[in-house]
């Protein structure tokens, strides 16, 4: 049986704890937390609660996970754009509108699915039974770069790197608007935000430190083509900084402009280049993904 412990603070309290689970649980679905909840598997400071129950500041939650309630995530032979492969790491050119892992209601045509197909049972454990190899992601809608892990040590050495900021990760976006400076480095604190709790928002009370560095590529019809460095890692950060901005990506429904003129898939936002110690040999490995033709046709577009 795995236990979940959890401390709640400002950024969730007030929320329904089977809500909270849900959003912190995501490999889990709210109406089996519900089940939880009501089977006394979920206590708040040592008591049972009911599903309903709104967290308090310094809450502390338990969360008691029966074991086997993982479903068997099959391979699928679903072709991958291997940009580098080795026996430790492999790294991909994920495509547009496919999931990085499987979460419930959602548990075919993943990456891990292809994953499982090609690496067999070369995939790192340490993120569990459905999370095999992933030690990062990017949103769905999110092209480009990917490093996944054959087995556990090389998992916890890339998870090293990825803590201290030392992998380089150079994404291609076009966002709305004339950027006026050539450069920028926006340092905002992410954190989720308070009313919509599947967008993230600039939190300087309670966010995460969060820096993106911002290079102009090419001046647009309207927008701008550019680079973004991150230094951090923090779920949808570039989306979130540029939209704070004022110039938020095209494409992006969730933190930008939801009428679509150019009819896209999701937002304009490709992981470019990806550089990295070898996990084994030490020896710096830089990869670079292709640019998607969905975006070269738009930069076409946009330029006449």
């Amino acid at each position: 049986m795995d236990i979940f412990k959890f401390q709640i603070n400002e950024e969730w309290e007030g929320l329904r704890i089977d809500k909270y689970l849900s959003s912190t649980l995501d490999f889990l679905s709210r109406s089996y937390i519900q089940k939880m909840i009501q089977d006394q598997n979920v206590t708040v400071n040592g008591k049972v609660v009911k599903a309903n129950y709104n967290l308090r500041l310094e809450d502390e939650v338990q969360f008691c996970l029966p074991p086997n309630v993982e479903p068997d995530i099959l391979a699928e032979d679903i072709p991958l754009d291997i940009l580098y492969e080795d026996s430790d790491v492999i790294v991909v050119n994920k495509p547009k509108d496919m999931v990085v892992h499987p979460a419930a209601g959602h548990y075919n045509g993943t990456l891990v699915n292809a994953l499982m197909a090609h690496c067999k049972d070369s995939l790192s454990g340490i993120n569990g039974v459905m999370r095999p190899g992933i030690v990062h992601r990017i949103d769905k809608d999110t092209t480009g770069s990917l490093i996944i892990c054959k087995n556990d040590a090389s998992h916890e050495i890339i998870a090293e790197q990825l803590k201290e900021h030392s992998i380089v990760r150079k994404y291609r976006a076009i966002c709305m608007g004339v950027l006026k400076e050539d450069e920028y480095t926006i340092d905002a604190p992410i954190g989720r935000h308070p009313v919509e709790r599947k967008k993230m928002a600039i939190n300087p009370k309670n966010g995460k430190n969060a820096i993106t560095h911002i290079k102009v590529l090419e001046h647009l019809k309207n927008a701008t083509y550019i680079e973004c460095r991150l230094e951090t890692g923090r779920t949808h950060q570039i989306r979130v900084h540029l939209s704070s901005m004022g110039h938020p990506l095209l494409g992006d429904e969730l933190y930008g402009d939801t009428k679509n003129k150019y009819k896209l898939q999701g937002q304009t936002l490709h992981a470019y280049i990806l550089g990295f110690k070898h996990p084994g040999t030490g020896e710096y490995i830089e990869t670079i993904a292709p640019i998607p033709s969905y975006f070269e046709k738009l930069l076409k577009t946009l330029r006449n």
